[in-house]
């Protein structure tokens, strides 16, 4: 009977020893690749400030109010030069703000025909500014937006031999652009305006008072710090 048992337990040790060389060699386990983590989207809520400046090219025209007599268009073409200040909020990829500027300018011409400028009419721009809305999307760093609100700038009219007048002026302007994070506080855009300050009383002559509109179109670059 103890032989029996021997033999059995033998028999059953010696199975297990062949399965046991005759089951695969598993290798070493590697650990999970780790998971990358998303960097986080640029956040364009909060208040900034910075610099702009562009150039500016507009149309211009001198009507005789007691005539009718008008001098045509005459090119207002110039540089501008300023500062920002705005705020943004975001939700989503939605974003919503304001924004005012305020520029030095340069920007005049001369010309118009002989019915209504006795001599040359000449307009003048010597500053700019506005205060707008802005609304647009955001795909992370690059905002893109449409802006639109009121426009203010300094104009002045005249014509050869007749002392022409500074106006304030206030209108409006409507526009677009786009503006990219550069690092997490400072952005940089470019930007499209379009400007109308009005027709409005600028100056008189013997053959009657004079109205000078403006229109202009503005292509400006800027850079902001964002808090």
């Amino acid at each position: 009977m103890q032989k029996s048992l021997c033999t059995g337990v033998v028999i059953v040790l010696s199975s297990i020893s062949a399965y046991a060389a005759d089951a695969p060699v598993r290798g070493p386990v590697k650990a999970p690749a780790p998971v990358a983590v998303a960097a986080p989207l640029f956040n364009w809520s909060g208040f900034y400030y910075g610099v702009q400046g562009g150039y500016a090219w507009g149309d211009s025209t001198h009507t005789n109010s007691a005539t009718g007599a008008s001098s045509g268009n005459i090119d207002a073409n110039g540089v501008l030069l300023g500062g920002t200040v705005g705020a943004n909020w975001q939700s989503g990829t939605f974003v919503t703000g304001v924004e005012a500027d305020l520029a030095w300018a340069n920007a005049d011409g001369s010309g118009g025909n002989a019915a209504a400028c006795a001599g040359a009419c000449s307009t003048e721009v010597s500053w700019l500014g506005t205060g707008r809305v802005r609304a647009g999307l955001a795909f992370d760093a690059y905002l893109f937006y449409v802006t639109g609100g009121a426009a203010f700038g300094g104009v002045e009219g005249g014509q050869a031999g007749f002392t022409s007048k500074d106006k304030t002026r206030v209108g409006w302007t409507v526009g677009t652009g786009v503006e990219a994070a550069v690092t997490r506080n400072w952005t940089t855009k470019v930007e499209y305006l379009y400007a109308d300050l009005g027709d409005k009383g600028a100056y008189t002559t013997p053959a009657g008072p004079y109205n000078v509109d403006l229109k202009s179109h503005i292509v400006r670059m800027g850079l902001n710090y964002k808090f």
